[in-house]
């Protein structure tokens, strides 16, 4: 098993997805929340799963997507994964740094 490491940047779009759907309802955006980091957490078995991101064209930057959102990853070394960025499937990507 690899190790899953999140950026000061994925981390703050946890946050902010947490915040746009805790407007409605608290109880459904710590179970989205929840939901997606489980989702993310498989990448420390199966770094490779994700397709190459195609604004990028970089074999070590990768994405799966959960629901409507793209996780955004980098695989550093076969064993260990680095979440990017969370983004809504409508928002266009911008540069990762």
């Amino acid at each position: 098993m690899g190790s899953l490491h999140w950026s000061d940047r994925s981390v703050k779009d946890i946050n902010s997805i947490f915040s746009y759907i805790s407007r409605d309802s608290v109880f459904y955006a710590e179970r989205f929340i929840r939901s997606l980091i489980l989702h993310a957490d498989k990448l420390k078995d199966l770094p490779q799963i994700g397709r190459i991101v195609p604004e990028f064209e970089n074999v070590n930057i990768r994405e799966i997507i959960f629901k409507n959102y793209r996780i955004i990853y980098r695989t550093n070394t076969p064993n260990e994964v680095e979440i990017l960025s969370i983004l809504h499937s409508a928002r266009e990507l911008r540069e990762l740094k």
